[in-house]
C-alpha cells in the first residue's frame, strides 16, 4: 500500500470544458520544509510540509503550490502582488500587510507605482488606519498647546539650554545633547535669536516664539502613535489589539501633557517607539538573514539606540532588551547543527557592527556637534579640562602669565575625569576635624582662589622681592584666597573615602604647622614633555602631584559626593597609596594672577576630542549621581516608584493659584491600570500554561505558543528594565520616570486581551465585539474625563469637579 503522500488523483475537468495547462492555476509559495532557528521571542518560521488537499477543492479553488523564493505574484490587472499561503489569516498584520518573498540575488520585489488614485489606495489600504490616528494625534498634541503663555515646569531647563546652542555659549547638564540640541533647532526654525532667561514660571516675551518651539517639538509625540500601531501590527497583534494599542498611546493624559511643552520626554519616548518598532521589523526579517531588508532593519535599530541613548541615559534600557533579544538570538543559532560556523560569525559579526558600533558612533557623533556648535566661553566651562576651556573663544586663559611664582594667586584644577576645581568655603565639616571644608567645585567662583606661598621654614615672602618660580620639587603652602586659611591635612579619616585622610583648611597666614606644606611632583608637560624638560610650572600645560610633607599622601578628588552639608560637592582627600597613573591625583593650574609677570604668549594647544568626549561623560555621570533625596527637605514634586504603577501621585507642572493655567501630570487611570494588571495577570496565566503543560494539556496550536512567549517578553521584560532600576536608584525620581516603562505594560494589555479574548476560540465574535467596544468606551471615557489636566486648568482648582478619584492626587 502506498503513504496517502505518494498517491495522485486525477481530477478531470467537466464536460465540455477546454482543457487547461498547469500555467493558468494561481501559484502560491510552498512552505519551505527547513529547520527553524527562531527563539521563544517571536513564532517558529519552521513550517510542516502540508499534503496536498486535492481530493475536496474544486476546479476554482484548486491551487499549484511552489518553493518559496521564487517570487510568485497574482495578477490584478497591470499590477502585482505578492501572496502568501495561509488560507485564514487571523492577525490583522497578516491580512494588511504584503508578504515580502525574496527574488534571486537577495532583492525583494515592490509594488509598481500607482497609475490612478484608485490604485494607490489599494496599495496603501494598510496606512490609512494610522495615519488617521496620526491625525487625531496631532489634534491631541497641537490643542491650545501655546494657553500657558508662561515658562512651564522643566521649560526653565530646557528652554535655557536651547538659548545657549543659539548664543553658542558652553554650559553644562547631566544629559547627552541630541535632545537639546533638537530645542535649539526648533528655536532657530522658529526665527529666536537665545535672548530669554526661561525664569521658571516668569511670562514668555513677544519676541520668543514658544508656541512655534511647543509644536515642533510636539511632533516626536505624534509619532509616538503610528509608531505604536505598527509596532502591534510587526507583533503579529489582532487588528483589535492594533486599535487598543495606537488608542492607549493617542488618548494617555500623561504621555499628551508630556508632549506639549519645550522639554526631551516626547524625545525619549519617541526613539524609545523607534527602537522597538524596528526590533519587532527585524525580527520579521530573520527568515531571510543578510538580505537588504534584514540589514536595514538592524541598521535602523542601532540607529534608534543611538538617538535614545543621545538624548537621555534612561535610553540604556531598551538597549538592554534589545541585547537580551540579541543574546538569545544568538544562542539559539548556536544550536543550530546546520548553520556553517562561517554564516554564525556573520551573525556576531552584523549585530557588533550594527547594535554596538552604530549606536556609539551615533552617541560620540552628537558630543562631535554639542562642541562644535558651544565654541564660546559660557557657564559650564569649569565642569572641563583646561586646555578644552583655553580653546573656547572669549576665554582668557591664554594671556595668563606663563610661569608660575611665589606669591602669584591661582586656581587648580583636577586632571581626572570629571574633576573640578580646588576650592573651600568658610563651612565646615560637621564631623572628622570640624576644620573648614576643602572641595572640588564645577563652577567658576572667588573660593576656587589660592595663593602660592614659601614653607613655615622660609623667610615670609617680599611682594617685591626678586621673583621666584615654582619648580619641581618646591615645598609650597597654599593659602585659600578669600579666607587666608591654609590647605591642611592631617591623620583624621576622610568623611567619604575612609582609608584616605581628610583635607581642610587651616591657620591663616601666621598661624600653621608642617601639615600645611605640600611637595610639587611634575608628572608631565602636554608642550615640553617629560618631567625632565619641564623643571618650572606652566599654567595650563603642566601636570603636577601635590604630595604632604608630612604624611606622605597626595592630594586627590576622585569624584566622591559629599553628603548635604557639603552641598554635594567632590570630595578632597590625601590618599595614602602612591599611585603614579591615578589621575585624580593629577593637577593643573587653570587660572594665574600675578601683575609682575607678562602676559603670556602661548599659542593654543589643541584638546584631543575623545579626551573631551570622556571627560564630559565622567562629570555628566558625576552630578546625575548626586541628585539624591535630601532629607533635610520635602520635595512636593517628586514620587516613590512603588507610587507610579497605581497612579498613587501625580505632579503639578506649574503654580497652582486661582490665576494661573494649570497641568498636572498624571496618566489616564484605564490605560495605566489596566496595564499594571495584566502584567500580574501575564504571570499568572503563565504559570497556569506552565502547569498544564507539565501535565501534557495542549492548550495552543502549532506557533501559537511561541508567538504567546515573543510579545509577552517584548512587554514584560521591557516593563522590567525601565522600571525596576528606579527601585534601587540613589536618585531622586518623579513620575514622568516611568513613562518609558508604560508604553511596556500597554503593549502587554493589549497583548492579554488579544491572547484571552479577541483570539479565543471559545467566544463568540459577539462577545470579542462586545469587549473590544466597552474597553474602548472605558479609554475614551476617562481620557475625557481627565483631558483638562494636559489642555490646561483655568480657575480655581476647587472648580474642576471630579477629579480626586484617589486621595493621595494633590490636586486640590
Amino acid at each position: 500500500m502506498h503513504k496517502s503522500s505518494e498517491v495522485a488523483l486525477e481530477l478531470g475537468t467537466p464536460p465540455g470544458s477546454p482543457s487547461r495547462t498547469s500555467e493558468e492555476f494561481e501559484q502560491v509559495p510552498y512552505p519551505p520544509n527547513t529547520t527553524s532557528t527562531e527563539t521563544h521571542w517571536g513564532p517558529p518560521r519552521t513550517v510542516v510540509e502540508e499534503e496536498l488537499p486535492l481530493h475536496y477543492m474544486n476546479e476554482d479553488k484548486a491551487r499549484r503550490r511552489v518553493r518559496s523564493g521564487t517570487g510568485v505574484s497574482h495578477e490584478s490587472g497591470s499590477r502585482k502582488y505578492e501572496t502568501e499561503y495561509d488560507d485564514e489569516k487571523e492577525s490583522y498584520h497578516d491580512k494588511l500587510r504584503p508578504v515580502h518573498i525574496p527574488r534571486v540575488g537577495r532583492g525583494m520585489q515592490r509594488n509598481l507605482p500607482p497609475t490612478n488614485l484608485t490604485e494607490f489606495i489599494q496599495q496603501n489600504l494598510e496606512h490609512i488606519t494610522p495615519a488617521v490616528y496620526t491625525l487625531l494625534s496631532c489634534w491631541t498634541r497641537f490643542y491650545e498647546i501655546g494657553k500657558a503663555a508662561n515658562v512651564v515646569w522643566d521649560e526653565a531647563h530646557f528652554g535655557k539650554f536651547g538659548s545657549y546652542y543659539l548664543k553658542r555659549e558652553f554650559y553644562f547638564d547631566v544629559h547627552p545633547p541630541l535632545g537639546k540640541m533638537l530645542v535649539g533647532l526648533a528655536g532657530a526654525l522658529a526665527g529666536y535669536d537665545g535672548h530669554f532667561e526661561f525664569k521658571s514660571g516668569s511670562d514668555y516675551d513677544e519676541n520668543v516664539p514658544f508656541v512655534a518651539m511647543r509644536v515642533m517639538l510636539a511632533l516626536f509625540g505624534v509619532g509616538m502613535v503610528p509608531l505604536a500601531w505598527y509596532t502591534a501590527v510587526e507583533l503579529g497583534l489582532t487588528w483589535r489589539a492594533c486599535h487598543l494599542v495606537a488608542l492607549m498611546v493617542l488618548l494617555d493624559v500623561a504621555w499628551l501633557c508630556i508632549s506639549r511643552f519645550i522639554l526631551l520626554d516626547s524625545m525619549l519616548l519617541f526613539f524609545t517607539f523607534s527602537t522597538v518598532f524596528c526590533l519587532t521589523k527585524f525580527h520579521n526579517q530573520q527568515y531571510q538573514s543578510f538580505s537588504i531588508d534584514w540589514w536595514l532593519w538592524l541598521s535602523l535599530t542601532g540607529l534608534s539606540i543611538g538617538c535614545v541613548t543621545s538624548v537621555k541615559w534612561v535610553g540604556l534600557f531598551v538597549t538592554l532588551l534589545v541585547g537580551a533579544y540579541t543574546i538569545e538570538d544568538l544562542w539559539d543559532k548556536f544550536g543550530d547543527l546546520k548553520m556553517p560556523v562561517r554564516t554564525y560569525m556573520k551573525h556576531w559579526i552584523a549585530r557588533g557592527v550594527c547594535l554596538i558600533f552604530v549606536p556609539l558612533l551615533v552617541y560620540m557623533a552628537s558630543f562631535k556637534i554639542h562642541f562644535l556648535i558651544l565654541n564660546h566661553s559660557g557657564p559650564g566651562d569649569a565642569q572641563m579640562s583646561s586646555l578644552f576651556q583655553a580653546n573656547l573663544v572669549g576665554n582668557d586663559f591664554a594671556e595668563d602669565p606663563l610661569d608660575i611664582a611665589f606669591g602669584s594667586k591661582i586656581t587648580l584644577k583636577n586632571v581626572g575625569y570629571g574633576g573640578g576645581l580646588l576650592h573651600s568655603h568658610i563651612q565646615t565639616y560637621p564631623v572628622g576635624s570640624n576644620q573648614q571644608q576643602v572641595t572640588c567645585y564645577h563652577y567658576k567662583d572667588d573660593n576656587n582662589q589660592w595663593i602660592v606661598l614659601q614653607s613655615w621654614s622660609e623667610p615670609t615672602l617680599n611682594p617685591n622681592g626678586e621673583l621666584r618660580f615654582l619648580q619641581d620639587g618646591d615645598i609650597i603652602r597654599l593659602s585659600h584666597a578669600p579666607t587666608t586659611r591654609n590647605l591642611h591635612s592631617h591623620p583624621v579619616s576622610a568623611p567619604v573615602t575612609k582609608l584616605s585622610h581628610e583635607v581642610s583648611c587651616y591657620g591663616n597666614t601666621t598661624v600653621g604647622d608642617i601639615n600645611d606644606h605640600w611637595i610639587v611632583e611634575v608628572v608631565d608637560d602636554i608642550q615640553r614633555g617629560s618631567p625632565e624638560n619641564a623643571h618650572r610650572i606652566h599654567s595650563l600645560s603642566t601636570r603636577m602631584r601635590l604630595r604632604h610633607e608630612n604624611l606622605g599622601c597626595y592630594l586627590r578628588a576622585a569624584n566622591a559626593v559629599l553628603p548635604q552639608w557639603g552641598f554635594k560637592q567632590i570630595e578632597v582627600s590625601c590618599d595614602p597609596e602612591n599611585n603614579p597613573k591615578d589621575a585624580h591625583t593629577y593637577w593643573n593650574v587653570e587660572s594665574h594672577w600675578n601683575d609682575r609677570l607678562p602676559p603670556g604668549e602661548q599659542s593654543l594647544y589643541s584638546s584631543p576630542f575623545f579626551r573631551d568626549f570622556w571627560h564630559l561623560n565622567v562629570a555628566m555621570m558625576t552630578s546625575n549621581n548626586a541628585l539624591i533625596p535630601d532629607p533635610d527637605k520635602e520635595d512636593v514634586l517628586a514620587s516613590k516608584p512603588t507610587d507610579w504603577p497605581w497612579m498613587h501621585l501625580g505632579l503639578r507642572m506649574c503654580g497652582w493659584a486661582d490665576n494661573q493655567i494649570k497641568y498636572y501630570l498624571l496618566g489616564t487611570p484605564m490605560v495605566w491600570w489596566s496595564g499594571t494588571f495584566s502584567l500580574i495577570v501575564s504571570l499568572v496565566v503563565l504559570g497556569i500554561y506552565l502547569l498544564r503543560m507539565q501535565r501534557r494539556y495542549n492548550d495552543f496550536e502549532h506557533g501559537e505558543w511561541d508567538h504567546f512567549l515573543y510579545v509577552g517578553k517584548i512587554a514584560f521584560v521591557g516593563w522590567s528594565f525601565h522600571y525596576l532600576p528606579f527601585l534601587i536608584m540613589g536618585r531622586v525620581t518623579y513620575v514622568h520616570h516611568y513613562l518609558p516603562a508604560l508604553y511596556f505594560s500597554v503593549l502587554m494589555a493589549a497583548h492579554l486581551t488579544d491572547h484571552l479574548v479577541f483570539r479565543s476560540r471559545r467566544l463568540k465574535e459577539q462577545t470579542k465585539y462586545g469587549v473590544f467596544a466597552i474597553y474602548i468606551l472605558l479609554i475614551v471615557g476617562t481620557f475625557w474625563w481627565f483631558k483638562g489636566l494636559a489642555f490646561g486648568m483655568e480657575g480655581p482648582i476647587a472648580e474642576q469637579w471630579g477629579l480626586q478619584w484617589r486621595k493621595s492626587w494633590n490636586l486640590y
